[in-house]
């Protein structure tokens, strides 16, 4: 028992301060849950619990009041400088109430429900946000931005996204071929992405057949399932290094009939592009164009050159 009193002390002195600091006035919104949330009218002190979160705050200019980010919030650059509150799915209670926020924003997909809880038991106001395709990904950017005072930031984002998305339909649209795609997410073990992700619908939108499809969010594979479905383009996420890259390549250089390996369409990509609901989402979509048509390159490039300053 003597060795919780630190922490138990420590928790009672954050929520004395927490009780004791001055009062936001506050406004009534409705989150992505449905719940009803009182909201600072301007708030100053922010916690991010998810790096997709942290990256809309950045790209809404509003990085000056975010005062704690999770661990694995690794962009843009200037995310190193903030303190960290353990990671999305492992959140440290002390860590966040010492920050003193008013307000924290949080994801449904990951975040602990109990750490939650125990914050707006604590006074500190939780907006959640459950982002699930692209367009509930703009969506939350326009809440996001009304929370933020940023709502003009929001639209001007979202324009510019949702641009560049009618712009690879349209490129898109211009091809009947449809490749076959297997989308391997880390090297060991093998697992995939089913119907129900963003990466299956950025797959698709870029003209690509998801192998992987199917009601499994994130389904495992034997090496030999995979090489039974003949995949035309292996794209492969892993944040190891080129060594580990050239390693699963020659994993699968054996089996030489598949047409992704006899043709050298084996491509390495950054999961956090694809795999985080924010801005870098639609980068994703234009990097798996470029590779699952690679006929479409120079026609997505031109209109890219083309794009007004800001888009």
């Amino acid at each position: 028992m003597e060795s919780n009193t630190p922490t138990i002390l420590l928790l009672f002195v954050l929520v004395l301060f927490v009780s004791t600091a001055p009062s936001l006035s506050a406004k009534t919104v409705t989150d992505q849950l449905g719940r009803s949330v009182d909201v600072p009218e301007n708030p100053g002190r922010i916690v991010s619990l998810a790096p997709s979160i942290t990256e809309i705050v950045f790209t809404l200019d509003k990085d000056n009041l975010l005062k704690g980010i999770t661990e694995f919030s690794n962009y843009p650059e200037e995310t190193k400088t903030i303190p960290k509150v353990g990671s999305y799915v492992n959140l440290n209670l002390e860590k966040i109430v010492a920050l003193r926020p008013d307000l924290c924003i949080a994801i449904k997909d990951g975040n602990p429900k109990a750490v939650v809880m125990r914050l707006e038991s604590l006074n500190i106001p939780i907006y959640a946000v459950d982002p699930r395709d692209l367009e509930s990904v703009m969506e939350t950017f326009l809440e996001i931005g009304r929370l933020l005072n940023a709502s003009e930031k929001a639209a001007d984002v979202v324009r510019i996204m949702r641009g560049r998305i009618n712009r690879v339909k349209s490129i898109v649209a211009t091809t009947r071929e449809v490749p076959n795609v297997f989308y391997q997410i880390g090297i060991t073990p093998i697992v995939s992405a089913g119907t129900n992700t963003f990466i299956h619908e950025l797959i698709e939108m870029a003209g690509g057949r998801n192998l992987a499809k199917g009601p499994v969010p994130y389904p495992r594979f034997s090496r030999e399932k995979v090489v039974s479905l003949m995949p035309d383009v292996f794209i492969i996420t892993s944040m190891a290094g080129e060594d580990v890259h050239e390693k699963a390549r020659g994993q699968w250089q054996r089996w030489g009939h598949v047409p992704a390996v006899k043709n050298n369409r084996i491509h390495f990509v950054d999961s956090n592009v694809f795999d985080r609901p924010g801005p870098r989402l639609v980068d994703g979509l234009e990097t798996l164009v470029k590779i699952i048509h690679p006929e479409l390159v120079n026609r997505l490039e031109r209109t890219e050159s083309g794009r007004p300053k800001g888009e």
